[in-house]
């Protein structure tokens, strides 16, 4: 779809499903009084096996709350994998599904433009996730540049800065941003073990459709 932006920009957009089957997991997980940090669990999957399994995030049981890891372990049944038994199986299924799924929307988009993208930018919350930008940048086989974290805090604030007269164009206003902010980027690695998962990944969706 199509979004409107500043200076009556237009920005291309795919909406692809995020964080929120990691955030219903931990949900799941989380117990009265117990309650199990992100980078603990980002440290069960940091040892688990590599493409153990792979889902489509965007299939139609992930957008609905509840019973998060049963519906990942059906979708893997029903797909004929291997199924996911402990959090750091799950945490990993996710985060190696997100970024094969960027990938498939960074190929979709550079097909309908007819320009290469040399350079992922992860912006938000999300640009926090270190396993997941490392994940998407080798999926992907492009660097990730990561941050900044509040995104949206920022360019609000620079849109009002440009109304004072503090700087004059969205040009100004990049400049300003990149000064201010720390980013930290993610090389690609392991190309040819993430090509073999992203096969793998694409044969999973074409034989569920």
């Amino acid at each position: 779809t199509n979004e409107g932006g500043i200076d009556r920009t237009t920005r291309l957009l795919k909406n692809i499903m995020g964080l929120w089957i990691f955030q219903e997991c931990k949900r799941e997980w989380d117990q009265p009084g117990t309650v199990t940090g992100f980078g603990e669990l980002l440290g069960e999957a940091a040892t688990a096996e590599p493409f153990g399994c792979l889902i489509d995030p965007d299939a139609e049981p992930f957008g609905s709350p509840g019973r998060m890891t049963e519906k990942i372990r059906n979708f893997c049944r029903e797909t004929g994998q291997k199924l996911p038994g402990t959090r750091g199986e799950v945490v990993r299924c996710i985060m190696e599904s997100l970024a094969m799924k960027y990938r498939m929307a960074l190929e979709g988009l550079e097909e309908i433009t007819g320009h290469p993208i040399s350079v992922l930018h992860v912006v938000g919350g999300g640009s926090q996730n270190e396993m997941l930008n490392q994940f998407t940048a080798n999926a992907t086989n492009k660097p990730v540049l990561a941050g900044p974290v509040e995104a949206t805090a920022i360019g609000n604030l620079a849109v009002q800065l440009r109304a004072l007269g503090a700087v004059r164009n969205l040009s100004e206003i990049r400049q300003l941003v990149r000064a201010s902010v720390s980013i930290r980027e993610y090389p690609p690695r392991d190309r040819e073990s993430w090509d073999e998962g992203y096969e793998r990944f694409t044969t999973i969706i074409k034989n569920r459709q």
